[in-house]
């Protein structure tokens, strides 16, 4: 376990130095109406996913402790990555469209329905019963869909509504990736707190709380905006897939979101198994772990700030993505070296923490305004089919690690044709399209 404290202190350490060499060495003049944009959103998107933190760590010894089998465990896991898959692609885009014609609301009340509908699952963890339990899985599935469409979707359309520059929006990211991290920290500490006193129970009541809270400061600090709010449900559906044939940088940026969020969610799924299997105790310190994982996340936030000041997205995020995959090779390669699996884990979580603020800026400046959403939830299809494939399948830690690593080979020949589309583009013409991004017909 010694070495395990002996990692987090380093990549701590690590951590703190590159977020204070940044701050001198990146300059982003921001003035006040930048700085108050940023925090209302940043509240928000911190509550929101401080819900769902809450919860992560807890939902399978919630099961456990019900006495679920772990077919039955299986299953329901399974409902929930099926049901973002199926429900999650179209739910929001109709509830919206819906909605808009019989109280004009848009992506603002998809995100508070993020908040009903993931408090409507927490309460289902309330009842030991299969079938009830089961219902809650479906509705956080497809809450989970909205989380990582919706936010970015309103995010998006008000920094352009607003005149912000496309550098900022990339800032933001950045700096929405290392308040995320450091959110997830905080919630494990207090949910695990709050789990030992009161009951496996008590972290998803503790999500319940948070995510009323960021329902109140949605309704009281954001404005609302729209996407294909206007549009019948078919029209929504068919523009959105005229978007993707239309411009193969959609194409390719959806095909690199799905590859590596598919590896990734797997590999949340299956790191437990691969260093419990590779220690000789087979006892590991979970919660150091993650909390390990959260600063190579931080840390990749920062080299973002960084590689962004010498290259373009398009282009570091080829490499990004090989690191990504040599790094989840090594528990293929040398399964039996605990450390070695660690430390190349920790790698793998700092490419996450690049990926992130590097995806939802190429979307900010590719994916047209009014079907953002729903050509996020597009893709989403693919991904949450690939975690269920690998779920249901049953396959040897080695074999899911290895198809983790051809996912992200994809991801990266897909990232590297982005970046040679883009490469094309004058840098005038792609200002004035992310200039005019909100003002497209879709």
């Amino acid at each position: 376990m010694d070495i395990y404290w002996l990692f987090f202190w380093v990549l701590l350490a690590i951590c703190v130095a590159l977020y204070m060499y940044t701050r001198q060495v990146v300059n982003v003049v921001e003035d006040g109406n930048f700085l108050s944009f940023q925090k209302t959103y940043m509240v928000v998107y911190l509550l929101a996913m401080g819900g769902d933190w809450f919860q992560g760590p807890y939902v399978y010894a919630l099961y456990q402790h019900y006495g679920m089998s772990s077919h039955q465990i299986d299953i329901l896991f399974v409902a929930g990555f099926g049901s973002s898959m199926i429900f999650g692609t179209f739910v929001g885009s109709v509830l919206q469209i819906l909605f808009f014609y019989l109280f004009v609301s848009g992506r603002r009340f998809n995100c508070v329905l993020y908040g009903i509908l993931y408090i409507l699952s927490c309460i289902t963890k309330h009842f030991p019963h299969f079938t009830i339990l089961l219902v809650g899985r479906f509705l956080g599935g497809i809450a989970t869909s909205i989380l990582y469409s919706a936010f970015e979707s309103w995010l998006v359309c008000e920094h352009h509504k607003r005149g912000f520059s496309g550098d900022l929006l990339g800032i933001l990211f950045s700096r929405a990736t290392l308040g995320n991290s450091l959110t997830a920290i905080s919630a494990g500490h207090i949910a695990q707190t709050f789990a030992d006193r009161y009951g496996y129970v008590a972290p998803f009541d503790l999500s319940i709380v948070t995510l009323v809270m960021m329902i109140v400061a949605i309704m009281y600090t954001w404005n609302e905006n729209y996407g294909d709010s206007q549009s019948t449900i078919t029209m929504s559906f068919g523009k959105a897939a005229e978007a993707i044939k239309q411009d193969p940088k959609v194409l390719m940026l959806g095909l690199v979101q799905s590859l590596f969020e598919g590896a990734m969610y797997t590999f949340v799924l299956k790191w437990t198994p691969a260093l419990s299997n590779s220690s000789s105790d087979k006892s590991i310190p979970h919660g150091l772990i993650f909390a390990s994982f959260m600063v190579a996340v931080m840390i990749g936030s920062s080299v973002f700030k960084l590689l962004t000041k010498v290259r373009t997205i398009e282009s570091f995020m080829r490499f990004v993505l090989l690191v990504a995959a040599m790094a989840l090779a090594v528990p293929v390669v040398l399964p039996d070296h605990t450390n070695l699996v660690f430390m190349a884990f920790c790698v793998f979580e700092m490419c996450v923490g690049i990926f992130w603020p590097s995806l939802g800026t190429m979307r900010g400046s590719y994916v047209p305004e009014q079907v953002r959403s729903t050509v996020m939830n597009f893709f989403r299809i693919p991904l949450n089919l690939i975690v269920i494939v690998l779920l249901i399948q049953n396959l040897k830690i080695k074999v899911v690690f290895t198809c983790c690593v051809c996912f992200l080979l994809l991801a990266t020949v897909c990232q590297h044709i982005l970046h040679r589309f883009a490469s094309k583009l004058p840098k005038k013409e792609t200002s004035e399209a992310e200039d005019e991004k909100p003002m497209l017909e879709a």
